[in-house]
């Protein structure tokens, strides 16, 4: 089955690649959201921007504070890190060597030491290296020693996810990965406006936490964000779009999509769909997405990361077991293939589009 739909996407690619502005589609729609009003004022930043400015927030309410990674220095690759050695001096942002693990372990130290510690990660695709020290030294430090020392005053940002173009080592998800470690915080925002507010949390929780920037989004996404200094709450999903037939639930890009699928539906076929983003991938937020279960009796799960152990996997198996008698059909999950790492040319068909979507949405009603 598998080798069959990977053919197909040989065929469709050889059809659609003499079609450039195909190619260059994307494969998403972002619409903006309005902040809360008692949020106060606010100003157009996109997703980068809003980065920037929780991390210039951070800098100056705590002295302790310190930013570093490979080039964070001049800006960082995403330039989300601009301006900050200027404004702050190079002793609390700085560049590291091209030594991931290096770079956990110092943010580790930094952490355990007092300090406020910010972490950047090139690539999520690059944070393999500091696995060890990620899973075996943050996540346990503070039962290692019997609550006596912790370090979760750490916080490791990643860029993460597809950009269309990525190929093998510019477009993984690895939040999985991470997710089955207890002791850590996995955070993945949907927009500027909530990846201010989820930054500024994640740095002030007394636990590791690893952020997860969707690194299309970074320029794509843009909304009219607080200026104030403000957190949204860790491990709480959203509801964004009520609905009585199907439960959708993801979480970064893949929100993006979800709403459009859940719009689309409902115009075409008369199906009510209810989205949510996770946001909180470890703790998640399990209460929100049985309570809208139990109402649909269906639920569909979307994520970019392949479909074997992707974090979809726990969801389904959590929904099936508290919901089983709520349940009116087979959970679905749409998700990246299962393929080695695909080429360059083909990374669009493996995305879990807005199609394959809604042929799992008419499969769930249809049951």
């Amino acid at each position: 089955m598998l080798s069959k739909n990977v053919l197909n996407c040989t065929r469709l690619g050889n059809f659609l690649l003499g079609k450039q502005a195909i190619r260059h589609a994307s494969a998403f729609k972002f619409v903006p959201e309005t902040a809360p009003a008692e949020l106060g004022e606010t100003t157009k930043m996109n997703l980068c921007q809003s980065v920037t400015n929780a991390l210039d927030i951070t800098l100056s309410s705590d002295k302790s504070a310190v930013v570093f990674g490979e080039d964070v220095a001049f800006g960082g690759v995403f330039r989300c890190t601009v301006g900050l050695k200027d404004k702050y001096g190079k002793d609390r942002v700085f560049n590291t060597p091209l030594a991931e693990q290096g770079i956990a372990a110092f943010g580790i130290g930094l952490a355990v030491a007092g300090a406020t510690s910010i972490a950047e990660i090139q690539f999520a695709d690059y944070i393999f290296p500091a696995f060890d020290q990620i899973v075996n030294e943050a996540a346990k430090f503070r039962y290692r020693s019997g609550n006596l020392f912790d370090c979760g005053k750490l916080t490791i940002r990643a860029p993460s996810g597809a950009v269309g173009h990525g190929a093998l080592y510019h477009s993984q998800s690895v939040e999985a990965y991470f997710a089955h470690c207890p002791g850590i915080k996995v955070v993945v925002p949907r927009s500027p406006i909530q990846t201010k507010g989820l930054l500024l949390a994640s740095i002030r929780d007394p636990n590791p936490v690893i952020f997860f920037e969707p690194k299309i989004l970074y320029r794509q996404a843009v909304e009219n964000v607080p200026i104030k200094d403000y957190t949204l709450p860790l491990s709480k999903a959203e509801v964004l779009v009520e609905g009585s037939d199907v439960t959708v639930v993801a979480w970064g890009t893949q929100v993006h999509v979800a709403k459009e699928v859940a719009q689309i539906v409902k115009e075409k076929m008369n199906i009510s769909c209810e989205v949510i983003d996770l946001r909180t991938i470890v703790p998640w937020d399990f209460e929100t997405i049985c309570n809208s279960v139990a109402k649909t009796g269906r639920l569909m799960i979307t994520h970019e990361a392949n479909f074997t152990m992707g974090f979809g996997a726990e969801i389904a198996a959590f929904v099936q077991k508290e919901c089983f008698l709520n349940l009116e059909a087979p959970i679905e999950r749409v998700t990246g293939y299962d393929v080695p790492p695909i080429p360059h040319v083909y990374e669009c068909f493996f995305m879990p589009d807005k199609w394959r979507c809604i042929e799992a949405i008419k499969k769930l009603v249809n049951f």
